[in-house]
């Protein structure tokens, strides 16, 4: 885990995120002593939440398909 002082936390802000992504955490320490915990938050989306697209086709042309794809 790494630490960083205020100032280079500021001062390099992207990389100091990057490496909070990668790492799962980052610390940056004030002047006063006090520690900050950088944290990226959990990605909320399913794996299998993939956009729609527009197809002309219908149900049951769906299903026929998958059947022949299973009787193989």
């Amino acid at each position: 885990m790494e630490v960083y002082t205020y100032s280079e936390a500021r001062q390099n802000l992207a990389t100091v995120l990057e490496k909070a992504e990668r790492s799962g955490k980052v610390l940056i320490r004030r002047r006063d002593g006090r520690t900050f915990a950088l944290v990226p938050e959990k990605n909320n989306s399913s794996p299998l939440d993939v956009p729609a697209i527009k197809a002309d086709i219908s149900t049951e042309q769906i299903v026929e398909i998958i059947r022949r794809g299973r009787e193989r």
